[in-house]
């Protein structure tokens, strides 16, 4: 089935770009959020929860916070040389401070020079459940520019419940194995009770195995960390790039804590005032757009094995998705996975990510159409799931579900619900609407009820932010970044009239230039200006 989860979007694009000159594409961005409840919450936060604001904490340091605020980091050599590694505190619950420790990984390569050290600049791939200190050490602290390296300290801090930082553990890998291989578009009862029992196992797997993290994986709480890393770095104001997810925990950064924001970079950005519902039909569409560019071009070249027309492609690509649900193809797969309508469905959909991946799937494509093979269709489906040639799983998919079902009340309550909304969702995308539909539907059986609510954020007195949207995005669109941008009060739209997902890496040199300014001078850009 498909996995909801939001793109972590400079992640993917460099590892799809490497994957071209024969590495192996590491990881895809996410999908829905997909809100979860502890099973009978409403669909949709009341008007005036909707209409609330993120209030930010005091601006003293609670007592009972000192000793956090105050610690000192043992920083010790890892991985490639130059990096740096320490391990965190903080507390498990910031209600009771005393309950416990949450520790946490931090991650970070010093300020190369020349020029005046500006301090650190702290990243966030996204997820949520995506590892901040993997994508430093495999793309950030080598691959941002050299200019903005030679002058912040790149830092990254694993958030709680991720990777390295006591991740959540929900189900092994052969239960991961089944869990993604189940039919996500049920067509009778018997389906959809397959479909539900995957959900509540999964669930179930995740209260097992995490119940002492469960309760403390919300974005607020990551936030409230980066504050503590913030001060434990020695910077009195936090500067920070965050891409997708990240932009939320940006925001909720910049809602917290107004008066400690430095420059802060939001691409690919997210709106904080929808439900989940919404959320999840924006998206919807988001994918759909992202659709259609890849038919336009895949209908142009000669080797597009779905139609010279553009407007045949999706049709023949549904056509082929209905086949695959009543028999899948093989892929040679050790394991012995079939290529099932779910896995295809995902790996189709994680290429919309970014446009250089479009050639690898219309490669895999014909081979499935063609020669009746599934293996193009599964590596990027377990590409996006973080599955490794042995079966493996990383914990993306348990974090990334443990904090989506916290932050937001249920978008669904059950599949009734569902199947009344499968309409507007099959408006939205055609193709992909049913499949998103249900996935939304994955935190209805949670085991832990959800401690946020959809608000505003504002960050009244806050530094300059600059918000980035790509009028193209599939996975956060560009209406969300207009969105946040008009609610924070300093905000600042930088707009890339692209395909893909997030804008800051991706070619444009004026979208670069315009934020290696702000990162390097504190200019930011005007607001409305655009980039292609």
């Amino acid at each position: 089935m498909i996995a909801q989860r939001y793109a972590r979007g400079m992640y993917i694009r460099r590892t799809s770009r490497r994957s071209r000159t024969g590495v192996t594409l590491l990881s895809l961005a996410a999908l829905l959020v997909p809100a979860c409840s502890s099973g009978g919450s409403t669909s949709s936060a009341s008007p005036a929860a909707a209409q609330a604001a993120l209030a930010a904490l005091p601006s003293a340091t609670p007592p009972a916070l000192a000793s956090y605020y105050g610690q000192k980091l043992r920083w010790r050599g890892c991985g490639a040389p130059g990096f740096e590694c320490a391990t965190m505190k903080a507390p498990l619950d910031y209600a009771h401070p005393d309950a416990g420790d949450v520790r946490l990984a931090v991650t970070r390569k010093k300020a190369t020079g020349p020029g005046e050290r500006l301090g650190s600049l702290l990243v966030n791939p996204g997820g949520p459940g995506g590892s901040a200190a993997g994508y430093l050490q495999q793309y950030a602290g080598i691959g941002y520019p050299a200019e903005v390296r030679a002058r912040y300290d790149m830092v990254a801090v694993d958030p709680r419940g991720v990777a390295r930082s006591e991740p959540v553990e929900c189900l092994d890998g052969r239960e991961m194995d089944a869990y993604t291989q189940i039919d996500g578009t049920p067509d009778d009862q018997r389906e959809t009770d397959g479909l539900v029992g995957a959900y509540k196992k999964f669930a179930e797997g995740c209260g097992a195995h995490s119940a002492r993290l469960l309760r403390h994986v919300s974005t607020i709480e990551t936030a409230r960390d980066m504050d503590i890393l913030r001060a434990v770095l020695g910077d009195r104001r936090l500067t920070y790039v965050g891409a997708s997810y990240g932009t939320f925990l940006g925001a909720t950064y910049a809602g917290l804590f107004p008066e400690r924001v430095g420059r802060l970079v939001l691409d690919g950005a997210m709106d904080p005032s929808l439900p989940a519902r919404q959320l999840n039909l924006d998206q919807t569409a988001g994918f759909e757009a992202a659709f259609r560019s890849f038919a336009k071009d895949c209908a142009r070249r000669s080797d597009c094995p779905l139609g010279t027309r553009p407007g045949d492609v999706g049709g023949n690509l549904k056509a082929f998705f209905s086949r695959l649900d009543a028999r899948p193809l093989p892929t040679g797969d050790p394991a012995g996975r079939r290529l099932t309508e779910s896995l295809a469905t995902t790996g189709v959909i994680a290429a919309m990510y970014d446009e250089s991946t479009w050639e690898q799937l219309r490669e895999a494509l014909t081979a499935a159409l063609r020669d009746k093979d599934g293996a193009g269709l599964l590596v990027l489906s377990d590409s996006y799931y973080e599955r490794d040639a042995e079966g493996g799983y990383s914990n993306l998919m348990f974090a990334n579900a443990a904090v989506n079902c916290l932050d937001l009340p249920s978008a669904f309550d059950g599949p009734d619900a569902v199947r009344k909304a499968l309409p507007a969702f099959r408006k939205a995308s055609p193709v992909f609407g049913e499949g998103l539909a249900w996935a939304a539907l994955n935190c209805t059986y949670w085991p832990v009820a959800p401690t946020g609510e959809p608000h505003r954020i504002e960050a009244k007195g806050a530094a300059p932010i600059v918000v980035v949207g790509t009028t193209r995005d599939p996975a956060t669109p560009y209406r969300w970044a207009r969105a946040l941008s008009r609610q924070l009060s300093s905000a600042r739209l930088l707009t890339y009239d692209g395909d893909g997902h997030t804008a800051y890496g991706r070619g444009s040199a004026c979208v670069d230039s315009t934020i290696n300014t702000y990162l390097l001078h504190g200019k930011p850009p005007a607001s409305g200006k655009r980039c292609t």
